[in-house]
This record gives structure tokens, C-alpha cells and sequence, in this order.
């Protein structure tokens, strides 16, 4: 793809893509509806943060802050790995991007003292929300195989939000851009050891940004053409690189409506089967179960597909237990994924076939999709598919749902004033400060 960025936009604007999403985000307008919007993401983001601490990952970071609260980019670095310990947080399908985990701890980590108002912070991780998706919808699918979209794209979103509240011009927040790009970085192989890297990629992506907004404010340059550049971004690490995506529809709405919630902590990338799971549970016994086939698409597998996990964090990223354990139970909780519900589930696991499903494989990332068909001992079967799962924008959760979800979040991290922080948070959309936050 011609990635000269004289031929890739409108004809009317001539300057780099990073230049042309600041000018698209400022200019776009924020309704009463995206505060309410932003302040429910924001609520989810810190309860997962807060519960994340109760994690042996939770606690390394915790104890590498210790003494260093001060530094606001360790903080940010602090406060993104918790956010996205418990794989419960949100997800934006057509970037393949967990926005939350980078943008409000970069917020979260500026605030400090002289915090912002309720208003302009929501709008700070409205503003990053943006940034990061539309760079997430640009990278390509190949990207993807590699690299961890959270990690590499999550470096702008971070940038971004930061920018915004510590008041960058214009011409500083593509110089932030830049140099938040040029620290794009998160590779998947810790998937092969089930290592702690995964939380580090949002952490960083918080860090980062910050970095290279303190440092865009004080006259540090950097390069406008980090995306599409012909030593950017796209060239090194996108073989197939949509750079339209970032400046494609302005006037949509803005992503976090079109950005999911995880009601099951797991990789998103299980949810789709998990549901159909959920829905036969009802219809079949385990004990008639004969074999089970599981169709996904191709970048689910490359990530989920594990006949066989080890540990509590490789059972969430395994297609072959999340399907097995929501037929056993009727139910997908934390509890599904410890030692006694693997091996619980181990027989039933090893029945399971997973292949990609050609529908699902072209439909993928627009559509996360998959099917579970049951085949009995009698010769009979059942399947369920889904194409949009719970949590999706097509099918969201509820206002309601989602203060539910991050109470019962708050009570599993033992926080004594979730009340407070629930209605402190959502007040925010209202004209109310923003609420203090301990870790």
C-alpha cells in the first residue's frame, strides 16, 4: 500500500497523519452522552486497576513502586499493568486495542496534586481513547501476529491523554505522537511461557506516552511521520498497513461507543465461544458429551489455542478450557480458571477440536466471532455460534450492568469505599471533581 501521506487523505489537508489526528480529535465535538460514556469506562478501568492488585503480578508491581510514588511516568507504568492483570478490562475489536488500561493510568498518574477537573480528565481519555484506536485500525492484520496492538498502538493513546491535560499546543502533541511512536513497542512471545510481559505492554504504553508529552512541553521534537514515514511505524512493523484508517469517518462516533466491555475474565479473544458455551450448557449433559468442534478465526488461535494450560493465566488464554469449564459450570468467573477447575475440565478439554472457520477468519477484526458444536455419545449434536458477544457494543452491557461489575470488582480487591468511588467516578461526568484514588 502507498503509504505517501500526500495520497492516502483528503486532498485538502497536506500535512502527516499524526498531525492530521490531533487536528480531527480537537476538533471533534463532546456531547453530554460521551461524558456519561467516558465516566462508566473510567469506572471500569480503576476497578480493574484496584483488583489487580490482588495478583501475584499486582503485587511485584506494587513493590516496584514502593518509595517511587513520586515519579508520575513508574506510576503510569504501575497503574497500567494493574489495569490489565485480571483480562477483564475493554476492548476496541476493529484495533484490537484495550484502550482503558493505557489511558486512564496515564490520567490517573498526572492528576496527582493538582488534579484536573472531572471534565477535563474524561475528556483527556476520550481524546487518548481516540488516538489509540484509529492508530490500532491502521496497523493491518499482520500486525497483530507479532506484535501486541495494546502495547505498540497504546503508546498514542497515551500521549495523547497526556497532552491534552497538561495543555500541549497542537504542534507539541505531534511532536508527543512521535515520540510515543518511536517507543511503539510489545511482542507476543511471552505467550510461550505464560510470562508477566503482557501487563508491562500497557504499563509502558501509559509511560511512555507521558514521557513524550513532559518532554514534547519542554521543545523536544519528534518525527510527524511516525506512521507512515518510510522508517515509521507501518514500514517496520505493519506489512499490511491501512493508513486511511486513522483519519477515516471524523464524524463517527467517537470509539469508546464502539469499544467493548469483558464481562468474562479471560482474552477477549475467548468470549465468542465462552457465550455459545454458556447457552448449551443448559442443553447437555457432560457425562453424553462424545467430541467437541470449535470453529474461531485464525488470529484466536494464534493466540488461544492451548490444549493444555499450565497456570491460571494460561487457562485464560486457552479456547480449549474457557469452552470446556462454561459447559461444566453454566458460569465463567475467576474461579474458572485456578488449579482445581483445570483440572476439573482437563477430560472434557482434551474432546475439543479448534480449527478456523473460513466466516469467522474473513469476518475478523470487524466481527469477533465463533461456533461450539457438541456431538453426543448418541450421534446427535447441538451448536450455538455468535458473531457479537456480551459486552459488545451490539450487545452492551447496561449501565447498571457495568456499576455492578466494577462493585463486584471493588469488593474482590477489599475496597472499603466502592460506594465512594463509584458515585466519585461517575460523577465525574457531571461536573464533579475527580475522586482520590489509593492504591
Amino acid at each position: 500500500m502507498n503509504t505517501d501521506p500526500r495520497q492516502i487523505r483528503d486532498p485538502q489537508f497536506d500535512g502527516t497523519l499524526t498531525e492530521g489526528l490531533v487536528s480531527l480529535i480537537r476538533n471533534k465535538p463532546v456531547e453530554q452522552a460521551d461524558f456519561d460514556a467516558m465516566a462508566l469506562f473510567t469506572l471500569d478501568g480503576i476497578a480493574n486497576m484496584l483488583a489487580g492488585r490482588r495478583s501475584v503480578p499486582g503485587e511485584k508491581l506494587l513493590s516496584y513502586l514502593k518509595g517511587k510514588e513520586g515519579d508520575t511516568g513508574r506510576r503510569a507504568l504501575v497503574l497500567g499493568g494493574l489495569t490489565h492483570i485480571l483480562e477483564v478490562d475493554d476492548l476496541h475489536k476493529a484495533s484490537v486495542v484495550h484502550p482503558a488500561c493505557v489511558t486512564i493510568p496515564a490520567a490517573l498518574a498526572l492528576a496527582g496534586d493538582d488534579m484536573p477537573s472531572g471534565a477535563d480528565f474524561l475528556k483527556a481519555v476520550l481524546y487518548g481513547f481516540e488516538a489509540c484506536t484509529r492508530v490500532g485500525m491502521s496497523v493491518g492484520k499482520a500486525h497483530y501476529k507479532i506484535w501486541h496492538n495494546t502495547a505498540t498502538c497504546g503508546t498514542f493513546g497515551g500521549a495523547m491523554t497526556a497532552a491534552t491535560l497538561l495543555g500541549l499546543t497542537d504542534e507539541q502533541t505531534v511532536h508527543a505522537l512521535g515520540n510515543a511512536g518511536t517507543q511503539s513497542a510489545g511482542l507476543w512471545e511471552f505467550l510461550n511461557t505464560g510470562a508477566m510481559s503482557k501487563h508491562l505492554h500497557a504499563g509502558r504504553g501509559a509511560e511512555a506516552g507521558i514521557v513524550a508529552a513532559e518532554l514534547a512541553k519542554l521543545g523536544f521534537t519528534g518525527p510527524p511521520a511516525i506512521l507512515e514515514g518510510p522508517q515509521g511505524l507501518y514500514a517496520g512493523a505493519c506489512p499490511d498497513p491501512d493508513p486511511d484508517a486513522v483519519l477515516r469517518d471524523p464524524d463517527a462516533p467517537w470509539q469508546v461507543h464502539l469499544t467493548s466491555i469483558k464481562p468474562w475474565p479471560s482474552c477477549r479473544h475467548t468470549h465468542p465461544v465462552i457465550d455459545a458455551a454458556l447457552e448449551l450448557s443448559g442443553r447437555v449433559d457432560v457425562k453424553d458429551i462424545e467430541s467437541i468442534d470449535v470453529a474461531v478465526y485464525q488470529a484466536s488461535i494464534d493466540v488461544c489455542d492451548r490444549p493444555e494450560p499450565e497456570s491460571e493465566y494460561e487457562a485464560k488464554f486457552s479456547v480449549q478450557h474457557c469452552v470446556a469449564i462454561s459447559l461444566m459450570d453454566g458460569k465463567c468467573v475467576f474461579a474458572s480458571f485456578d488449579a482445581p477447575a483445570r483440572e476439573r475440565a482437563a477430560e472434557l478439554r482434551r474432546t475439543i477440536n479448534v480449527h478456523a472457520g473460513e466466516t469467522y477468519s474473513n469476518a475478523y477484526p470487524k466481527d469477533w466471532g465463533g461456533e461450539v458444536t457438541v456431538n453426543l455419545k448418541d450421534g446427535a449434536s447441538v451448536a450455538a455460534a455468535r458473531n457479537a458477544c456480551k459486552g459488545d457494543p451490539e450487545l452492551a452491557l447496561t449501565r447498571d450492568e457495568m456499576i455492578a461489575k466494577a462493585q463486584e470488582l471493588l469488593s474482590f480487591a477489599a475496597v472499603n469505599d466502592a460506594d465512594a468511588i463509584v458515585d466519585g467516578v461517575l460523577g465525574m461526568a457531571n461536573g464533579g471533581p475527580v475522586p482520590e484514588i489509593k492504591l
